[in-house]
């Protein structure tokens, strides 16, 4: 009997600091942005885009119209106990591009510079929504013809 209470202390201390443990705030980052002694290095009006993914390496995306520009994106993400992950820091590095190729603009933002987007959810109906497998597979028959099965 007088080893419970030891055990007791042990069992509560252990606790407390599984606690304490669960509660501290864990950092992940996400992605990849050229150090600025790389960047210095770019000459705009010279380089290109092959001579960019040589020296500072490939970009996280690219521009969809016309590649447009390459996009260095690094963020930093908050994860503390039960509340959703809440992004602390980013930076974003554009490397803009001219017809040829060559690099027009360098700009640096942050996440201070950011707009909220807001996502419209839009859902196309459909007429199989309300009806099984079953129902489709019979729903099909009589609305064949020989000529569906004739090359």
């Amino acid at each position: 009997m007088a080893g419970i209470p030891g055990k007791l202390k042990f069992a509560v201390v252990g606790g407390m600091m599984l606690v304490l443990a669960g509660c501290s705030a864990q950092y992940r980052n996400h992605g990849y942005v050229p150090p600025q002694e790389e960047l210095a290095n770019i000459v705009v009006g010279v380089d290109s885009r092959d001579s960019i993914a040589e020296s500072i390496g490939t970009p996280t995306t690219s521009g969809v119209l016309n590649d447009s520009g390459y996009y260095y994106v690094r963020s930093k993400v908050r994860h503390y106990a039960y509340r959703a992950p809440e992004e602390i820091e980013r930076e974003v590095v554009a490397i803009t591009f001219d017809k040829r190729g060559v690099v027009r603009n360098i700009e640096r933002f942050g996440l201070q510079d950011g707009r909220v987007v807001v996502l419209e959810r839009r859902v196309t109906s459909s007429s199989i929504a309300d009806k099984s497998f079953i129902r489709q597979l019979l729903g099909n028959i009589g609305r064949f013809t020989a000529s569906d099965f004739v090359e």
